[in-house]
């Protein structure tokens, strides 16, 4: 299935803190819910977690993560 669970999550659970954390992101800030995620290769491009872990990843936050991912390997 190309890496999509059965769910059609490309994160499902607590895999996107996981995939940031292992690709070098690091939180930055906490609010509730919500942590501030920063790379320090890429300042200017923030990822915001929402959701407790166990949580399924919203659609949109999947694409910005992919998308940084491959911002990140263009710049390494």
């Amino acid at each position: 299935m190309s890496g999509v669970e059965a769910s059609g999550k490309l994160f499902p659970g607590n895999g996107l803190r996981s995939i940031l954390s292992k690709a070098g992101f690091e939180v930055v800030r906490t609010r509730g819910s919500h942590e501030r995620w920063i790379h320090p290769l890429l300042p200017e491009f923030p990822i915001t977690v929402a959701g407790k872990d166990g949580d399924d990843a919203k659609l949109y936050l999947e694409k910005l993560v992919k998308a940084a991912l491959q911002a990140l390997k263009g710049k390494e």
